[in-house]
């Protein structure tokens, strides 16, 4: 495996923006600061930022240092292609994005058990393996966001899968819907290591209710990312933590912490486990806002950010989410009752959610 530095990974699908466009000024910063800590692991993907991301990381990280410096991993993403003779044109369009010769690491992107079964129809795995053979990508991974049986199902049909990208954080590691535990365990059984995705989900761990506030500053004046990301980092099977930063406190918070990494004391895993209690009584829609569900809708709907004025007048029932929700849709948003009930985006969804039913909730709340 690849000289991966610490635990921490700079996710890249959130970055520092600036009128619309990555402020590459700042993310020149960000990737400095990250390697001059003594880490080292970048992870992208073709549609992250709108199509932004790769040549952010081509114009801050890539052109900037030698390959020895980095570990860049990219992804093949089900959006791009329908058939096998597309893969390639894509991948080669994806290192010239990045300005690299090469990826580290080349995940399968999401998959779950409708996605699998496209690519194998399109022998996306024949096809990665053959950019292996001839050194484009050091290592063939995948990504995955389904149950713990669909996991066993790909690694026991594709033995060449080197490491797995799961989402794993404090409050879904026991949750039924996600799995994280027993995928973790599927990956320990077949001898995978293991890439977090998710760590704070999404930023829902960093905005915690106040009763869950207090149980954490008890503690001391660590931040509320740095006990979600050290328990995921943990783990013994765990290569690296990605953590989405788009803004230089988060780079000098997460690498403070993860530079002289230690897990979770017992005091803190008891805290976590008093936090997670709280998250579950809540009930609260658990979107991450990765936003794939907006690049299927074909109404523009901006799902997440619904989903999240939702959570709000939930956890703190007042009036200003009301405003906003008109605010959403003055700005070129639309409202959840615009819903045409296709269903696409429920079939991108990593965290599986009844969006549909989820966006009439909303519509019967606010309109």
């Amino acid at each position: 495996m690849e000289n991966i530095k610490g635990k921490l990974g700079f996710g890249c699908m959130r970055l520092p923006m600036k009128n619309g466009v990555v402020d590459t000024d700042i993310m020149c910063e960000m990737v400095d600061t990250f390697l001059e800590r003594g880490f080292n692991y970048f992870d992208t993907a073709h549609g992250y930022v709108g199509g932004k991301s790769e040549t952010a990381l081509r114009d801050c990280l890539t052109s900037r240092y030698p390959h020895d410096k980095y570990i860049l991993t990219d992804k093949l993403s089900t959006h791009h292609f329908t058939k096998q003779e597309q893969i390639r044109p894509l991948f080669e369009s994806q290192l010239k994005a990045c300005g690299v010769e090469y990826f580290d690491f080349y995940l399968m992107h999401a998959q779950d058990a409708a996605i699998y079964e496209k690519y194998k129809k399109c022998r996306a795995y024949e096809t990665a393996l053959e950019f292996k053979k001839e050194g484009r990508i050091k290592h063939l991974g995948i990504s995955f966001h389904d149950k713990a049986a669909v996991l066993e199902k790909i690694l026991s049909e594709q033995p060449e899968v080197e490491v797995v990208q799961i989402q794993l954080n404090y409050v879904d590691y026991d949750d039924p819907s996600v799995e994280s535990r027993k995928c973790y365990e599927v990956c320990e059984k077949y001898g995978k290591k293991v890439i977090v995705m998710e760590p704070i989900k999404g930023g829902s761990l960093l905005d915690l209710p106040d009763e869950a506030k207090k149980i954490f500053d008890n503690l001391g004046s660590a931040s509320y990312a740095s006990y979600a990301i050290r328990f995921a980092a943990g783990f013994p099977n765990i290569m690296t933590v990605l953590s989405g930063m788009s803004r230089m406190s988060d780079m000098l918070d997460n690498t403070s912490y993860m530079q002289d990494f230690k897990p979770l004391s017992d005091g803190e895993l008891a805290a976590v486990k008093m936090v997670v209690k709280i998250f579950k009584a809540q009930d609260l829609i658990p979107c991450t806002a990765c936003r794939y569900c907006m690049e299927e809708c074909p109404k523009e709907i901006a799902i997440p950010e619904l989903f999240s004025l939702m959570n709000a007048k939930k956890r703190f029932g007042n009036w200003n989410a009301d405003y906003y929700y008109e605010n959403i849709n003055t700005q070129g948003g639309r409202k959840a009752s615009d819903c045409l009930k296709c269903g696409k985006c429920e079939k991108v969804c990593p965290q599986h959610l009844e969006i549909r039913n989820l966006l009439t909730q909303v519509a019967a709340e606010f309109e």
